[in-house]
């Protein structure tokens, strides 16, 4: 037996060593490719290039092989080799550049085409992928695993939010489709709601005032949905799911010739009629919903091949929360509490290139939106128009891209409440108009420096004239090390389609103090990429220092009296300020991590109350993002495991509140599997909120939502009854931190026709 061990270890010892080489070059378009990574597909056989390109691979066995090369920014590609005992082969390998990865091409910094690394302004860049991870039925839930951005519920009955990015509200976050501004004041509730996932190309976000190219509030920070180019979408595409506990989601979307011209159509429904009452406080758990959206692109074909679409969306939707015995049948009554919202939405988004060798460019966009509600018995009817165009014009001279533009902007607003109302107490619509002009100058002062600089002039009708100015450097001491310095100014008018909608959701009268000023901010932002290549895969960080200054700032006071929201201008100062950090890497092609931290300290000033700094609500000092996948390549499944880790915020609370001032350290985490099945279909299966995380505490006296005079905790003169209500509570539904929502299952499938 020993020697025969002994031969046989000879034996395998002989074969192994009888190995060849493989030498050769990678380069991209002429151009060695540096760090590029080559292996022998199917075992652990692999290196990396060094700075020209060039490599050698030892201990190849004789025989035919698949060799693949990889870099960070290309396509990987594979050849067939035969190697021979004791002999190299010599082999050169082409890879070509893929812009998917390092060469995005992004549009909402400059308002011009520019590579991510290019741009002067940091975008940050999701893509379709990243958002399956987690399948939700429109893109507000879907925003939760994007680091520094959160949806927040301000309602725990009817479940209407918005986007807070680096803790400010949502009426700081400007949303736009195809870089054309929804520029409703709810378009972070509704403009999110309905747009079918399939139609999402990609998604541009960039934190902090971009109010110089995009006006009033674009503050905080800015969302860019770029759909789907109708000449390039798929002929079919379906995405359809349901969850355990009765939701229905479809998304479908088809692209076709008409003549010459291209068609995308879209169409989003979403059902969820089954109340559930988890935490037993007779109340629904999440808000019901219909929801039916229609969306349609054309791409029209010119001579000139200059470029001419139009877009064109309705959502309808009828979204209910309540006790659990009401129906329609109670809407407006008060037999039973209920949060019921018809909503009518419709917009029209276009872009037209002139002819010519001049860049002039027209867009255009209008919206309408009608809202038809009842807070229990408390009605809010409101419809709001925006119409919106802008001329633009660039060219470049020298080192200099010039950009200037000619915006304007028409609202007009009505609804029945004091907002829009005279002292008389007669009706008086809002109506505003809202004229400017922008210039930019984007300076290439070498192939490592660029500067940019930026102004803007805008009229307003009822608060004059408003500067905004920009200063953005960039500074990259190599391809993979890129410095970002940006300053600049934003303001914000006064929106009561925002104030308002988010006062009555919460049950609780709006009083408006005095004549609200537009706010006004400065803001800076330093922010340092780098790009870091290994062997297997890739390595980017992305981090940012940010500080924002506000005066004026419009505040809401909860506190002062639980029956009302009070808004005022703030009498002193605020501050938004923090550091986030993402980072994005692929350690292998079946293993990639995306994850973040943000740590922020958001807080006022108001000299009226003290000299103290008041923290903001709903506003963590610490949150965090992760997203890992897992495939396995020869089978086509893979694992998706993403969360959200959130720290301890203030929440509104009123006096003598039993309720914790602050929420507790909280994680959600979900769980997918996805299984491709050939070229067109996929089966996906999710469990949601893994850790069947519940929030404590959500509505105050659920008993008594209209609070009875010569009831449970009001006597008959309206007063607190000082044996059940000593401290005068009354119904309030604001406070909320965590969906209330336990953990769901999901099943998918997914079919596409190219």
């Amino acid at each position: 037996m020993p020697l025969a061990i002994f031969l046989l270890l000879f034996v395998t010892t002989s074969v192994w060593g009888q190995t060849g080489s493989v030498r050769g070059v990678v380069r991209s378009g002429g151009k060695p490719v540096e760090f590029a990574h080559v292996g022998i597909e199917g075992t652990s056989l692999g290196t990396s290039a060094d700075e020209q390109g060039h490599f050698l691979l030892k201990n190849v066995r004789p025989g035919k092989h698949m060799l693949q090369a990889s870099a960070v920014g290309y396509r990987p590609v594979t050849r067939i080799i035969h190697t021979s005992e004791g002999k190299e082969t010599i082999i050169d390998l082409e890879l070509a550049e893929d812009n998917a990865q390092l060469n995005e091409v992004v549009v909402t910094g400059t308002m011009k085409e520019v590579t991510r690394l290019a741009s002067p302004i940091p975008v940050e860049v999701y893509s379709p992928a990243f958002f399956r991870k987690n399948p939700t039925p429109n893109i507000f839930e879907s925003l939760t695993v994007v680091n520094g951005v959160q949806p927040q519920v301000n309602c725990n009955v009817c479940n209407t939010g918005d986007i807070h990015i680096n803790g400010l509200e949502g009426p700081y976050t400007m949303i736009l489709i195809d870089g054309m501004p929804i520029v409703s004041s709810l378009s972070t509730v509704y403009g999110l709601a309905g747009i079918p996932n399939n139609l999402v190309k990609r998604m541009e976000i960039i934190k902090g005032p971009a109010s110089t190219l995009y006006g009033s509030e674009a503050v905080g920070g800015v969302i860019n949905i770029i759909t789907q180019d109708a000449t390039q979408a798929p002929s079919l595409r379906t995405d359809a799911f349901a969850t355990s506990v009765g939701e229905y989601n479809l998304d479908v979307s088809s692209s076709m010739q008409v003549g010459k011209s291209r068609s995308l159509l879209g169409l989003n429904y979403f059902n969820y009629t089954h109340p559930t009452d988890i935490n037993s406080d007779n109340f629904t758990d999440v808000t019901l919903q219909k929801r039916v959206s229609l969306f349609n692109k054309w791409s029209f074909y010119r001579p000139s091949s200059k470029n001419a679409t139009l877009a064109v969306r309705y959502v309808h939707e009828n979204r209910w929360g309540g006790e659990m015995q009401w129906n329609h049948e109670y809407r407006g009554s008060d037999v039973y509490y209920g949060e019921s919202i018809y909503t009518d939405r419709a917009e029209v988004i276009g872009n037209y290139a002139f002819k010519g060798n001049q860049d002039w460019q027209f867009d255009y966009s209008w919206n309408y939106h009608l809202q038809d509600s009842y807070y229990g018995t408390v009605k809010y009817f409101a419809d709001q128009q925006v119409a919106f165009a802008q001329l633009r014009h660039s060219r470049t001279i020298g080192k200099h891209d010039l950009l200037v533009g000619l915006p304007f902007r028409f609202i007009a607003y009505d609804d029945n409440t004091p907002g829009t109302s005279e002292l008389t107490g007669k009706n008086k619509p809002s109506y505003t108009y809202l004229p400017g002009i922008f210039l930019q100058d984007e300076i290439r002062l070498s192939e490592k420096f660029a500067a940019l600089l930026g102004g803007r002039y805008d009229h307003h009708n009822i608060h004059g004239n408003i500067f905004t100015e920009r200063v953005s450097l960039k500074y990259s001491p190599t391809p993979n090390n890129t410095f970002r310095l940006t300053s600049g100014s934003g303001f914000r008018v006064v929106n009561l389609f925002t104030e308002d909608h988010a006062a009555l959701t919460g049950s609780r009268q709006v009083v408006l103090l005095d004549d609200l000023k537009p706010e006004k901010s400065w803001n800076v932002n330093l922010n340092y990429t780098r790009f870091i290549p290994r062997p297997n895969g890739y390595i980017n960080l992305d981090a940012s220092l940010f500080y924002t200054y506000f005066t004026n700032k419009i505040v809401p006071d909860y506190v002062s009296d639980p029956n009302e929201i009070r808004y005022s201008n703030l009498d002193g100062y605020a501050v938004s300020r923090g550091l986030t950090v993402n980072m994005d890497a692929a350690v292998s092609s079946a293993i990639k991590l995306n994850a973040g931290i943000t740590l922020m300290d958001v807080y006022r000033v108001d000299h009226r109350y003290s000299d103290g700094e008041i923290p903001q609500l709903q506003a963590p000092r610490f949150s965090g993002t992760f997203a890992f996948t897992y495939t396995v390549e020869p089978i086509r499944l893979s694992f998706d495991l993403t969360g959200k880790v959130n720290g301890p915020m203030y929440l509104p609370v009123v006096p003598n509140d039993f309720r914790p001032a602050e929420s507790p350290w909280f994680g959600l985490l979900n769980l997918q599997v996805t299984k491709s099945i050939g070229n067109r279909w996929e089966v996906y299966g999710a469990v949601k909120n893994l850790l069947n995380y519940l929030p404590s505490h959500p509505l105050l006296h659920p008993d008594d939502p209209f609070d009875r005079r010569g009831g449970k905790y009001f006597d008959a003169a309206g007063a607190p009854r000082p044996d059940t209500n000593p401290y005068g509570y009354t119904f309030d539904t604001t406070y909320n931190y965590a969906p209330m929502q336990g953990a769901k299952g999901v099943l998918g499938i997914r079919y596409t026709i190219q």
